[in-house]
C-alpha cells in the first residue's frame, strides 16, 4: 500500500508560507500572557481587573471569527491574510498612543483589535493547511504546521521576559525582598509607571512594523486562491448543515474548554510561582519550559497520530492533563509547578486534534466551521477571568484563604482540570462514534 505524503512535494512552498504565520499569533499570545501580571504590578490593579487583558485579548477572536470566514468566503485565501496582518499591526501601533495617555481600556482596546487581525489569520490558515492534501492526512498536517506556533511563543515569552519584565521598576524589590514601589512618593511612582508603560509599549510597536513588513511582502507573493469557484456566501443554510453533525458541534465545545485551560495554565503559572517565592522574571523561565515541553509534545505527537487514531490519542492525553492538573492543585510548592509545567506536553495535541476531528468530512462547509472553531477561542476569555476572580476573593495576594486544604490559587486549577475532563470526554465520544 502506498504510503499518502503529508505534504506533497508540489505544494511545500504555499504550505511553508502558510505554515510561518502559525508563528506570529504564537508571538502574539505568549508576550501578552505575562502582561496580566505586569499591568497588575504597574497600574496596580486587582486579579479581576489585569485578567482583562486576556478578555480583551480572546474576545477578539470570538467578535471577528465568523467576518473573517464570510470575507475569505466571498474574497480569497490571501486577500484574508492581508486584512488580517494589517488589523494586526494596526492594534499592536496602538500601544504607542496607549503608553502616551496611560489608559488602561486603550491598551485593552488596542489588544483586542489585534485579535481581530489572529481571528482572520487563523480561520484562513487552519483550514487551508488541512485541504493541502488528502484527508487522511489532515490532522498530522495541522499539527506538523502548529509546531511553529510554540517557536514562535518562544520568541514572544523571550521578548517578555528581556526586554519588558526585566526593565519594569514598579515590581522592583530590596535586598529583604520588600516592594520598593509602594515606599516611593506619588510623584515618583508616576515617574516609574510612565517609564514601564514604555517599557511595555515598545516591543509591541516594533512587532506592528514587523507585521507591516510581512504584509507587503505576502501582497507581493503570488499565492494559491480558493478553490472554491462558488463565492456566494449560503451562511444560514451551512450553519444548519455543520451544527447537525455530531463530532462538529461537540468538538466547538471541546476546543472552547481546551483553549480555557490553556490560557489558564499559562497565565497563571506567574501567580502560581509567586505564591511559591518565584519572581516574575524567574517564572518566564519555567513559562519557556513549558513552551518547549508543548513543542516537544507538538512533534511526538505527530509521530504518534500514524500510529493511534486521533481520538483515542486526545482522550489519552486529555486524562494525563487531568491527573498532572491535580498534582498541581494538591502538591504545593515546587511539585505542584513541575506538574503545571508538565501539563503543556499533553495540551501540546489538544487544538490540531479537536480542529481536525471536528471539521472530518465537512468539504466546503469548513471554511465556516473553521470560524466557529476560532471563535471558540472565546474559552481563553472567559476561563482566566474566572480564575481571576477565584484569586481575588481572600484579597489581592495568591495565598490569602485556604480551601479544601490548599491555597486560592492552587484551588483555582480545578477549573482546567474541568476543561480536561471535557476535552477527555470528547475524545472517548468521538472514538466511539467514528
Amino acid at each position: 500500500m502506498k504510503k499518502i505524503p503529508i505534504v506533497s512535494k508540489d505544494i511545500i512552498l504555499p504550505f511553508i508560507l502558510i505554515t510561518s504565520l502559525f508563528a506570529l499569533w504564537g508571538f502574539a499570545n505568549d508576550i501578552t500572557n505575562p502582561m496580566v501580571s505586569a499591568f497588575k504590578k504597574v497600574l496596580e490593579l486587582s486579579n479581576l481587573e489585569a485578567s482583562w487583558v486576556q478578555a480583551a485579548f480572546y474576545g477578539g477572536y470570538f467578535t471577528m471569527a465568523l467576518p473573517a470566514a464570510m470575507f475569505i468566503k466571498r474574497y480569497s485565501y490571501k486577500a484574508g491574510i492581508i486584512l488580517g496582518l494589517g488589523l494586526y499591526a494596526l492594534g499592536a501601533l496602538l500601544f504607542f498612543p496607549a503608553a502616551a495617555m496611560e489608559t488602561y481600556w486603550i491598551f485593552l482596546l488596542a489588544l483586542y483589535i489585534l485579535t481581530f487581525g489572529l481571528a482572520f489569520l487563523e480561520t484562513t490558515a487552519n483550514p487551508y493547511i488541512l485541504a493541502m492534501g488528502a484527508e487522511e492526512t489532515a490532522t498530522q498536517r495541522l499539527n506538523l504546521a502548529q509546531a511553529l506556533n510554540p517557536i514562535g511563543a518562544l520568541g514572544g515569552l523571550y521578548v517578555a521576559q528581556t526586554f519588558i519584565l526585566s526593565a519594569l521598576q514598579s515590581d522592583d524589590v530590596d535586598a529583604q525582598g520588600n516592594d520598593i514601589y509602594s515606599t516611593l512618593s506619588e510623584t515618583a511612582q508616576a515617574t516609574v509607571r510612565t517609564t514601564d508603560l514604555l517599557v511595555i509599549r515598545d516591543p509591541y510597536v516594533a512587532l506592528g512594523l514587523f507585521v507591516l513588513i510581512i504584509m507587503v511582502v505576502i501582497a507581493c507573493i503570488k499565492m494559491p486562491e480558493n478553490k472554491d469557484s462558488d463565492h456566494q456566501l449560503h451562511l444560514g443554510k451551512s450553519i444548519k448543515r455543520i451544527f447537525a453533525i455530531t463530532h462538529f458541534r461537540e468538538g466547538v465545545i471541546a476546543q472552547m474548554f481546551y483553549v480555557g485551560a490553556q490560557i489558564m495554565c499559562w497565565t497563571y503559572l506567574y501567580q502560581y510561582a509567586e505564591s511559591i517565592g518565584i519572581d516574575n522574571r524567574t517564572a518566564v523561565d519555567y513559562a519557556m519550559a513549558a513552551l518547549i515541553i508543548f513543542l516537544l509534545g507538538r512533534w511526538i505527537c505527530t509521530f504518534l497520530l500514524q500510529i493511534f487514531s486521533p481520538a483515542k490519542l486526545l482522550m489519552v492525553m486529555s486524562t494525563a492533563a487531568g491527573i498532572l492538573t491535580l498534582g498541581t492543585i494538591f502538591l504545593t510548592g515546587m511539585m505542584g509547578l513541575y506538574c503545571l509545567v508538565l501539563t503543556s506536553f499533553c495540551m501540546s495535541l489538544m487544538f490540531p486534534t479537536i480542529y481536525g476531528i471536528a471539521l472530518k468530512g465537512l468539504g466546503d462547509d469548513a471554511k465556516f466551521a473553521s470560524a466557529f472553531l476560532v471563535m471558540a477561542i472565546v474559552g481563553g476569555a472567559i476561563m482566566p477571568f474566572v480564575q481571576g476572580a477565584l484569586l481575588d476573593m481572600g484579597g489581592a495576594g495568591y495565598t490569602d484563604v485556604i480551601i479544601f486544604g490548599v491555597p486560592e490559587v492552587n484551588f483555582s486549577f480545578f477549573l482546567p482540570l474541568m476543561c480536561f475532563a471535557v476535552v477527555a470526554l470528547y475524545g472517548y465520544r468521538s472514538g466511539r462514534n467514528k
